[in-house]
Parts: C-alpha cells; sequence; structure tokens
C-alpha cells in the first residue's frame, strides 16, 4: 500500500485531514511489517540450520540423534522448502513438469533421502533468499519505472455552479475551466487562461528547468505550478492527457519482451528437462561402466547437478536488465516502448534525421537586417517594415514584430497584398513596397546582385521607390544541434543523413553547419518515405528516423527503430514511435543509443556468468570434486551477482 502524499494545502486542513494522515502512517507502518513478514521464514531457517549445524559441529548435545536430528532439519527445512515444492506441484498440475520449483524440491528431498539434511536445508534457505532478493530487485526497478511518470494527480479543482470545487480528474470534461494552485500538480492538458504561468515538467521530460507559459500556450497534465494561482481551460479529458499516455506507453514496455529475453525463456524450458535427463543418467549409467559403484555416491554427484543446472539466475537477471534499462531511459527523459527497442537501437548504422522541429526549432527567427547603403538606420528600416507586417498572418510578419525597435512605432494605411509578392501601403505618407524580389522587380526597383546568393528566406523593403535593404528570416538551430551530431558520431554511427520537407538551399546549408553526411530538402511525406525504404534496401542497413512525430508518421513506422521528437503532447509521435524524446533535444538520441548498449553489454555480461560459473561447476560436481554446499553458494552467488550488475544500470550516468 502506498503512503499518502501531502502537498502544502493539507497542512492547513482540519482533524479530519489529520485523521487520514494518521492513516497514511499506519499503512507505511503496515507496509513494513508485511515486509519483514516476507523475510521471516528464511530467518526462522536460519537460525534452526546454524544450530542443527552447531549441535552437530560440537557433539555435546547426545539428544541431537536420530529421529530428533531429523525432526530439527526437517523444521528448518519447511518454512522455505514448503512454498517452493507447493509451487512446483502447481505448475506440475498445469502441465509444466521442468521448473527450477521442480529442480529444487528434487535436489533438496534427494538430500534428506541420503542423510545430508544440513545440506538439503542449506540448499532450500539460499534458494528462498536468493528468490528473495530477486524479487526485491525485480519490485524496486519496476517501481523505479512507475516512479518516474506516477504523478498522475488524484484531484481537480473545477469551476462548477459559480464556485471551485474538488472532484476526480476522471470526471473533467473537455472545456472544463480548472484552478490549479501553487505546488499542485496539473491535473489534466489544457491551455492557459491566466496570463502567465511557471510550471515544472521535470516529472514528464527529466528536465528539472522551469518553463515560462503566457496566456493561450499550452500546458500539461502533470507538470507542477510554481507561481501564484492559475486558471486553465482543459482541452483533453483525462484519459488522453499526455501523462495518461506515456505512464501507460511506460508500463506496456515491459511487456514487450526482447528478443534475448524471449530466447532466455524458451532455452530455459529445453534446458531444463535435458538436465533433469543428465542428472538421471549420471546417478544410474556409472553403474555399467565404474567399478565399486555406490548408488549413494552418484546420487548425491546428481542433486549437485540439480542445484547447480538450476535456471533462475538466467530467468530472472535478464529482465531485471531491460527493466534498469527502461527506468534510466525514462530518468533521462527518452521513453522505449519495450524492451525490445533497446536492442534495437544498438545495432542503428545510419541515422536519418527530418531538420525542422528535430535539429531546429520550427520557429522563424530574424537572422539579419541588412541597410542599403546607409540610406536610412536599421531600427528607421525596421519601423517601416514592421508597420507593414502587422497588416499581415503570416509566420514571417511574426519573426518581424519581435524585432525590439526604440521610440515610437509607425502605422500603415492602404495595406494591400500583392499575390504570391508581398504587401504595398503608406507608412508616415511614403509608399513602402514588403515582400520577395519578384514585387521589387516588377514595380522596377533595382535589387543588389548580392541578394541572390542568400539561401534563408529574405524580406525586401523599398521606399519611395528606392530599394532600403531587406531582413533575412531563418529557422534556428536547438542549442545542442552541433553536440548532437558530434555524440551520434562519436557512438560510432556511420552514416548520418537529413531529409526535410524545407528548401533544398536552406537544407543543404544546415547539414553542411552540423557536418551532416547527406542531404536532400523540398521533400513531402511520400518523398522521404521512398528515399528511407531505398535505404533500408542496403545490405546491413539498421536505419534510425527521428522526426517530430507529426509530419513524419509514415517514416517513423517503416524504419528499423522511430524516435520522435514528442515533446510535451504530440499524439502521432506517442502512436507511432518506438522511442519518444520527451524534452526535443537531439543530443538525447546518442543518449539513448548508449542507454540501448550498456543494457544489452550488461544482459549478455549476466549470460556469460551464469553459464560460465554453472559449466565449471556442473563438472566439477559430476567428477565428484564439489559438494552441495559449492553447488548452492556458486547459483545464489552468480544469481546474486547478476543482480548486483543489472541493478548498476539503475545508477549509470550517460554524458
Amino acid at each position: 500500500m502506498k503512503k499518502k502524499k501531502l502537498n502544502l494545502r493539507d497542512l492547513n486542513k482540519t482533524s479530519s485531514d489529520n485523521h487520514k494522515r494518521n492513516d497514511g502512517h499506519n499503512q507505511s507502518n503496515l507496509e513494513k511489517l508485511g515486509n519483514f513478514r516476507t523475510y521471516l521464514p528464511a530467518i526462522f531457517s536460519f537460525v534452526m540450520l546454524i544450530a542443527g549445524i552447531a549441535f552437530d559441529y560440537f557433539d555435546a548435545f547426545p539428544f541431537f540423534k536420530g529421529w530428533v536430528r531429523i525432526a530439527w532439519y526437517a523444521v528448518a527445512y519447511i518454512p522455505v522448502g514448503f512454498p517452493v515444492i507447493k509451487e512446483g506441484w502447481e505448475s506440475i498440475k498445469d502441465g509444466d513438469f521442468f521448473t527450477e520449483f521442480f529442480l529444487m524440491s528434487i535436489a533438496t528431498l534427494g538430500a534428506f533421502a541420503i542423510g545430508e539434511y544440513p545440506e538439503g536445508v542449506a540448499v532450500m534457505l539460499f534458494y528462498a533468499v536468493g528468490e528473495l532478493f530477486q524479487n526485491a530487485a525485480v519490485k524496486r526497478a519496476k517501481g523505479n519505472i512507475k516512479a518516474l511518470l506516477d504523478v498522475r494527480p488524484n484531484e481537480a479543482m473545477v469551476y462548477r455552479n459559480g464556485d471551485y470545487v474538488s472532484v476526480n480528474p476522471e470526471t473533467v470534461q473537455i472545456g472544463e475551466k480548472i484552478q490549479v494552485r501553487v505546488g499542485e500538480k496539473i491535473p489534466l492538458d489544457g491551455k492557459l487562461l491566466s496570463e502567465k504561468a511557471s510550471v515544472n515538467t521535470a516529472a514528464i521530460t527529466g528536465e528539472s528547468k522551469p518553463d515560462t507559459i503566457a496566456k493561450g500556450e499550452k500546458v500539461f497534465a502533470g507538470s507542477i505550478n510554481l507561481d501564484g494561482v492559475i486558471e486553465i481551460e482543459t482541452t483533453k479529458e483525462f484519459k488522453d492527457s499526455s501523462i495518461a499516455r506515456i505512464l501507460d506507453m511506460v508500463q506496456n514496455a515491459t511487456a514487450r519482451k526482447s528478443k534475448t529475453e524471449l530466447f532466455i525463456r524458451k532455452f530455459a524450458r529445453i534446458y531444463t528437462p535435458i538436465v533433469v535427463f543428465l542428472a538421471v543418467c549420471l546417478t544410474f549409467l556409472p553403474y555399467f561402466f565404474v567399478d565399486g559403484y555406490v548408488f549413494q555416491d552418484w546420487l548425491y554427484r546428481a542433486l549437485i547437478f540439480l542445484v547447480i543446472s538450476c535456471p533462475c539466475a538466467l530467468v530472472i537477471s535478464i529482465p531485471l536488465g531491460y527493466f534498469g534499462g527502461l527506468g534510466a531511459a525514462s530518468r533521462n527523459g527518452i521513453l522505449f516502448k519495450g524492451a525490445s527497442f533497446l536492442d534495437a537501437v544498438t545495432q542503428v548504422n545510419t541515422v536519418v534525421m527530418d531538420k525542422t522541429g528535430t535539429v531546429t526549432h520550427g520557429v522563424f527567427k530574424i537572422k539579419n537586417a541588412v541597410v542599403n547603403n546607409g540610406a536610412l538606420s536599421e531600427a528607421e528600416m525596421m519601423k517601416y517594415l514592421m508597420a507593414m507586417e502587422e497588416q499581415s498572418t503570416h509566420p514571417i510578419a511574426k519573426a518581424i514584430l519581435e524585432y525590439k525597435a526604440d521610440g515610437s512605432h509607425y502605422g500603415a494605411t492602404n495595406v494591400s497584398e500583392v499575390a504570391g509578392k508581398g504587401l504595398k501601403g503608406m507608412v508616415n505618407g511614403k509608399t513602402v513596397l514588403v515582400g520577395n524580389k519578384a514585387l521589387m522587380t516588377s514595380n522596377g526597383i533595382e535589387v543588389p546582385s548580392k541578394t541572390d546568393a542568400i539561401v534563408e528566406s529574405i524580406v525586401m523593403v523599398a521606399i519611395d521607390g528606392k530599394f532600403a535593404g531587406y531582413v533575412t528570416i531563418a529557422d534556428e538551430l536547438k542549442e545542442d544541434a552541433h553536440l548532437a551530431i558530434k555524440q551520434i558520431r562519436d557512438a560510432g554511427i556511420s552514416k548520418i543523413i537529413m531529409l526535410s520537407g524545407d528548401k533544398d538551399s536552406i537544407t543543404q546549408q544546415v547539414a553542411k553547419e552540423l557536418n551532416i553526411d547527406w542531404a536532400k530538402g523540398g521533400l513531402l511525406p511520400e518523398d522521404k518515405l521512398d528515399e528511407v525504404e531505398t535505404l533500408k534496401k542496403r545490405p546491413d542497413s539498421k536505419i534510425a528516423f527521428i522526426g517530430d512525430g507529426i509530419n513524419d508518421a509514415p517514416v517513423l513506422a517503416i524504419s528499423d527503430v522511430g524516435i520522435a521528437m514528442g515533446g510535451l503532447g504530440s499524439d502521432v509521435a506517442i502512436e507511432t514511435a518506438d522511442v519518444i524524446i520527451q524534452t526535443d533535444q537531439p543530443s538525447k538520441i546518442a543518449r539513448a543509443i548508449k542507454i540501448g548498449r550498456s543494457t544489452r553489454r550488461i544482459v549478455w555480461q549476466n549470460i556469460g556468468l551464469a553459464f560460465g560459473v554453472k559449466i565449471i561447476v556442473m563438472i566439477l560436481g559430476a567428477m565428484g570434486m564439489a559438494t552441495m554446499w559449492e553447488a548452492v553458494f556458486a547459483d545464489v552467488g552468480v544469481a546474486f551477482l547478476a543482480i548486483l550488475n543489472a541493478i548498476r544500470l539503475q545508477k549509470m550516468k550517460w554524458d
């Protein structure tokens, strides 16, 4: 049971709320008590085993003989042995004979049958302890994944019947107005009605830097309001909010097994009956080939063989490694839709990326303002330009209007649009033309030839029939774009390609600036699809495509690994891509590859460790050179080391 979490508002509530807090505290104590009870059978068996071994060793207790000794070790065995035997019996009833529970039951009961009581108890005790460690580690790994995104608020203050009332977020409808106080989580996706808001999106993106949201902009469920009471109009139901869908995706990711995981599970089902058959052969076949055959000696060797062959270390530590990888990625703002994609990303050798929204912000900005021959100042020219652009709704006009001009603003009159060319109007009694070169030429205005070499979008200005200057408009590179390309190369990716719907000249310029191997612009979504399909036909080609998750959905779907710059609300990204970069930072691409490789490396280390140790001890046991004590310590030790190795993923850093 989860302890109730409190926010600042809870501190001022009534004694009824205090009672609830006490209930939460009591629940926490009950949880701790439950955890202790889980370990109690193993503790009891351990104490009984140590006492029994002491009685045997010191030989100072004459009563510890015969049936008393057998009963003592039987009592020590039952708390840890009975659950395993029961589980084995249930599996047999379900038609699954050869499980690790069956192996451990046969091995330990066999040890009792030949009089090796302490070893029988020890084998089952250490197996039970190993299972407890494994279950605790898996629980922690799953808990870490869930805790990363389990930030769904449990209440929403919604405006109904003239007042704000607290309701379950699932009951809030689209278009209703909600209020969020300082320190509270935003319960649903919506648009901000207040003038501004400062929110912490760390629970969703992994980035702790606060974001400032302006009136009318989107806000997302799971973010924390940092400054003042804000009001929001909901745009999605709770079940469709970005945080609810992302949480569902991450939880379901653990169900999508990797090929390695699926192989090991299938292998264990074949491997276990083979081991049982070999143990039977090891018991009886020596009768025909060995002089002085002693059944009890060879049975003991077979029991050692069974103990060490138990596949539990493999079956548990491998999924635990993938849990660790998924959790580590989520903490870094990277969501893998399944363990299979952790494997797939390690095989990528070609990265294909979109431009707009992937390595650029997708927002126009003034890059340069140039005045012709000093006819007037830059600020003066910009005032004329801004006066005209105030009459336009074009995205380029919005970028121009962000220019900070000192002094009073000019006003434009008689503004008319010249289709496909620009605007014509009057400012301060002067005729002003604003637009492309075609507009200037059609009005007999001479344009400097140097403008022909400009690849960015260009807006020219003419005042009273004379060329006044121009501004260039460009989409800004993301702050970490250069770093992203460098890190992708450092990660061993041999080829980086850019495919964009933007003008080819702009695409080539961006590709050159970022040192990208090959680029092509002016592409429609279907053109991008054709290009990637052509690349996939190359032998040994494994392609990751990175896009914004909207126009690039078809390419994301057919790539070996589709990586979406999902941001905080891209529905198409969540639906289509295999991997989602929540922060929209391209530098996270290389980190995703590194996390996948670290996960795969640890999984294969565990496989090698488990098989290596088991084969050595199995051979030694069959030759009579290892006892059951060594077998159980080798088995439990391997499992424990594999768990510790898998847990390392949750502590690693990838810079």
